[in-house]
């Protein structure tokens, strides 16, 4: 049983955008070959904070990341160190956060630019730190981890969509063509991923209000989209989720069990 998985997590892309401009997702949802699933975030709705939530399953008032200005490691176990501790590799093309969370602090802007480390949490990491870094740019850092590195659990976390909803808001045609741009990128990858034999998660921390920000409880900041590609589900429709399930998913389908802290909850439909 392969149990291989590349983890896209897009920054701040919200839920109406998502299914009304990402046309090739879309498809693959029209023709059974992805599923879709409505994540209902947990809060803050903020970047660093739902990182953590996304990777250790945790929310914020346990795991103690509940802002964006905290500059230290995870104490919580992540699906980096869950699946390193088990012998699986982990690889992340993602914004620098994460090396903070789950490698070293303070980041090095010249040292942990790329990161090789079989030690830490994420061995093989590739990170940027400028908000505005091509999200074409940051595919291809993945998928040369992916070729290079062969791991087992890889994400890939472009900030793109985040970026230009920050300027422009969440319902403006520069935040609707960037959910374009996104969906073409992924139409390009998907297939040779799956044909490799990895499963696909494609998933967003937090959404983007029309007010060009985030943080409160509005729908468009809090909904975000699930799509899950090369699993086995059996047919699902309008399904609300909880984000804390996405960290215990994540560790069923790499075959590895859960933390003692991740809830007891797996994605419906899905038959592992």
């Amino acid at each position: 049983m392969n149990n291989k998985v590349i983890f896209v997590m897009i920054d701040g892309l919200n839920y109406t955008v998502a299914i009304s401009r990402m046309g090739y997702m879309m498809h693959l949802v029209e023709n059974k070959l992805a599923w879709l699933y409505l994540v209902k975030t947990e809060l803050p709705t903020l970047s660093k904070p739902l990182y953590e939530v996304i990777m250790t399953g945790t929310p914020s008032y346990i795991n103690g990341i509940t802002n964006n200005m905290i500059v230290r490691r995870s104490h919580e176990k992540s699906i980096f160190e869950i699946a390193r501790v088990n012998g699986l590799k982990t690889a992340a093309a993602a914004y620098y956060w994460f090396s903070e969370l789950y490698n070293k602090v303070p980041f090095d802007y010249v040292n942990d630019r790329e990161l090789y480390n079989e030690d830490m949490n994420i061995q093989y990491g590739k990170y940027y730190f400028d908000d505005s870094y091509a999200d074409s740019h940051l595919f291809i850092d993945g998928e040369i981890l992916r070729r290079k590195f062969n791991p087992d659990f890889l994400l890939i976390h472009p900030m793109g969509i985040d970026n230009i909803g920050h300027k422009f808001g969440g319902n403006s045609k520069e935040y609707k063509l960037k959910a374009n741009e996104i969906d073409n990128i992924l139409s390009i990858f998907i297939d040779t991923w799956l044909k490799d034999g990895y499963k696909i998660i494609v998933t967003a921390d937090h959404g983007m209000t029309e007010n060009f920000n985030h943080g409160g409880t509005e729908d468009d900041e809090r909904t975000v989209p699930l799509w899950i590609i090369g699993e086995n589900v059996d047919t699902v429709k309008d399904i609300e989720i909880p984000q804390l399930c996405i960290a215990p998913t994540i560790c069923k389908m790499l075959g590895l069990k859960k933390s003692e802290k991740m809830i007891n909850f797996i994605l419906p439909g899905l038959r592992l």
